[in-house]
Order: C-alpha cells, then structure tokens, then sequence
C-alpha cells in the first residue's frame, strides 16, 4: 500500500473513531435530558391540574351561590363559568389528567355536595403524563394526593409533606 493511501486510511480512520465517540456523547446526552424533560413535563401536568381543580371548585361555588346547587362540567359551560374544554357531562381531560366529577344535586337526601378526581391518563412508563393522583370535594378546599391510586379525603393533604 502507498504511503499516501495509508495516510488517508488513517485519517480515516480517526474520523470514523471520533464520529463513533461523538455518538456515544449523545447518546449519554440525551440518556440524562430526555428523562429530565419528562420529569419536568409531568411537574408541569401536575401543576396545570391542581390550578384547573382550584378553577372549577371556585366555579362550582360561585354556580351553587347562584343556583342553590352544584352542577357539572356542561352546565358550569352553559352559565359561562368553564370554556369548552371541559366538556363532557362529569368527566374531562386536562393536561394529561382525566378529571371526574361526582355531584350530589338538589332534592338529594343526602346534603349537597360535590368532589373531584384528577388521575393521569398514563401514570407509569416512558409516557407517564403524570405521577400523583388527586381529590378534592366541597366539604373544604384542600386538595389530597395519593402516589398509588385515586386520591380521596383519607390521603394527605398537598402541601403537608414533611
């Protein structure tokens, strides 16, 4: 082989080793932020769901002053109080969380009353939109957090972590 030729192999040679390392950079790169920016992501689901669980409990208070009851999703649309992104009769879907409502209406023997569930449409995995599930009801404005499952009035308080 002519010196010339193997110089070119050399050269080469290395092109070809950096390009392989700069590969392996990104990839390491990328191993560290994609997961960083679904963490991310699901915090800023989470966030976006506990603001939208505080938006329709105000809602619901100011229909119930209004109207001696609480209503769904559709009638606090048709009064004005919710756009229409959240329509659907008692269930929703924000920011990669569905959201229930469950109403205790008017001439009910029980008292009236409302609650709602926010539980991520994907809560494991690489698609995960969110980790913590979360409850609250017209009884007081706290919202209750469960990592595991649906939240309800028996899980800790949000904001009352150690």
């Amino acid at each position: 082989m002519e010196e010339k030729q193997k110089r070119w192999l050399i050269v080469a040679l290395v092109i070809a080793c950096v390009g392989v390392a700069g590969l392996a950079v990104l990839g390491v790169i990328a191993g560290i932020a994609v997961p960083a920016w679904l963490s991310s992501a699901r915090a800023a689901n989470e966030a976006a769901v506990i603001a939208t669980l505080n938006k329709i409990a105000a809602e619901e208070q100011t229909y119930y002053r209004e109207h001696g009851s609480y209503a769904s999703f559709d009638q606090l649309i048709e009064a004005g109080q919710l756009d229409k992104r959240f329509a659907g009769e008692f269930t929703t879907v924000a920011k990669g969380y569905i959201i229930t409502q469950n109403v205790t209406p008017k001439g009910s023997s029980a008292p009236r009353a409302f609650s709602l569930n926010a539980d991520p449409q994907q809560n494991e995995g690489f698609s995960a939109t969110g980790k913590r599930h979360f409850y609250m009801n017209s009884a007081d404005a706290a919202i209750h957090y469960n990592e595991e499952h649906p939240a309800t009035d028996d899980d800790p308080v949000l904001g009352s972590e150690p």
